[in-house]
């Protein structure tokens, strides 16, 4: 009689040392050795496919062996269905992105739609892919499942499909006229030091990074990154602040972005438009954050349009799954011990999909709590849009005549 529990706990104790090629052989190994029965014995035990087994059998029976380094023979494996059906991506795309009812994606989000759903959807253009390889090309244009929070940011506001409709509207249009559009935000402040970072990095076994029992605030204090992401060239650029997250730190980050980089990609630009939270240094509410933003569209010459995300909908801004959670999976588990080590983390950020991402350290000093009076709201050339013009309005040069 085989002993299939036997067989499951050699292969628990091994199977993550084994490359491909090891566990074909030795799950061939196991089945010839338990003789009648051995390949669906070994296949109980250890989960893997008849065919694995047998493919291990044929390989120890004619003697064949690999290239050296190689798990697969060469030209092995299935080609991908973006080679296989091309299109594919572009059609999936034209499903994700802009006009499902609800959909705070667009050139902003995420899809409600499940991977069976656009399954179907492709099927109806023409194209045979399972939901489950549909899966896998949303993870490679960088969607990702969202799970609930444990807390609400508030209530859904009745107009958020309205003001994402909006949005998208006015986003296509600038960036189809080959105009700035750039996705605002600051990430969560962190602690500089040798400090407890979430998340696994690969070490040696019984060798993990030591790092300080408690997180006291150490000299070096606490940083903000304040992000601008470039929707259209998918680049960003990070501003990591030493200081207060205020409205006059957010608006700075925006202007060296554009004086080191936005400029140089845009020389012809005649406006600009940016896609921001309602909340935090860059509120909707914020006085400070549009009387900075006024002067700087005087600095460059350009009016400059925003438009804010509705209440609860944060996590949905361009720049939070196409660049910020990025950065943190880069830099996860790793301590954050230098401004010279979060730089660099920030800096080394790349997808598969280009994502390039420039950093720089601001010591300026910002003060907190600075007040603009009614009569500096007055002067501003502040035009609010007929749609939620708490929401989405433009700010104009002023003339110096």
């Amino acid at each position: 009689m085989i002993d299939e529990d036997a067989i499951s706990e050699r292969f628990a104790a091994i199977c993550g040392k084994l490359n491909e090629a090891q566990v074909r052989a030795w799950a061939a190994g196991e089945a010839r050795a338990a003789g009648w029965g051995g390949i669906e014995a070994v296949h109980r035990a250890t989960g893997l496919s008849h065919g694995r087994i047998g493919r291990g059998l044929s390989e120890l029976a004619d003697g064949s062996v690999l290239a050296e380094g190689r798990v697969r023979r060469g030209g092995a494996g299935r080609p991908p269905v973006s080679v296989t059906q091309p299109g594919v991506v572009l059609a999936l795309e034209t499903h994700v992105a802009p006009h499902t009812a609800g959909d705070p994606e667009s050139l902003a989000l995420w899809t409600p739609k499940s991977t069976r759903e656009l399954a179907a959807d492709l099927g109806e253009d023409g194209f045979r892919v399972s939901h489950r390889t549909v899966g896998k090309l949303l993870a490679a244009q960088g969607y990702s499942l969202q799970a609930n929070r444990r807390k609400r940011e508030g209530d859904s506001h009745p107009d958020r499909d309205g003001q994402f409709r909006y949005l998208n509207a006015l986003a296509e249009d600038f960036v189809t006229c080959g105009e700035p559009l750039f996705s605002i935000d600051a990430k969560s402040k962190v602690l500089v030091g040798d400090h407890y970072n979430k998340g696994r990095t690969w070490q040696k076994q019984g060798k993990p990074v030591e790092v300080e029992t408690y997180d006291f605030i150490g000299p070096a204090g606490r940083v903000t990154p304040y992000g601008v992401y470039d929707v259209a060239s998918n680049t960003g650029f990070v501003n990591v602040g030493i200081s207060a997250d205020t409205a006059k730190f957010a608006v700075e980050s925006l202007r060296r972005y554009w004086n080191q980089h936005g400029h140089k990609r845009f020389p012809n630009a005649t406006r600009l438009m940016l896609t921001a939270d309602g909340g935090g240094s860059n509120a909707s509410r914020s006085r400070l954050f549009k009387s900075e933003l006024q002067q700087f569209a005087n600095e460059i010459e350009l009016p400059i349009t925003v438009c804010h995300l509705p209440p609860a909908t944060s996590k949905w801004n361009k720049i939070e799954h196409r660049m910020w959670s990025f950065v943190s999976i880069n830099w996860r588990g790793k301590p954050l011990a230098s401004y010279e080590i979060i730089l660099d983390l920030i800096a080394s950020t790349t997808t598969s999909t280009g994502l390039t991402i420039a950093s720089k350290l601001d010591q300026t000093h910002y003060e907190k709590g600075i007040k603009i009076t009614d009569k500096q709201m007055r002067l501003l050339n502040l035009v609010r849009h007929d749609w939620h013009g708490n929401w989405n309005y433009t700010i104009t040069p002023q003339t110096t005549h």
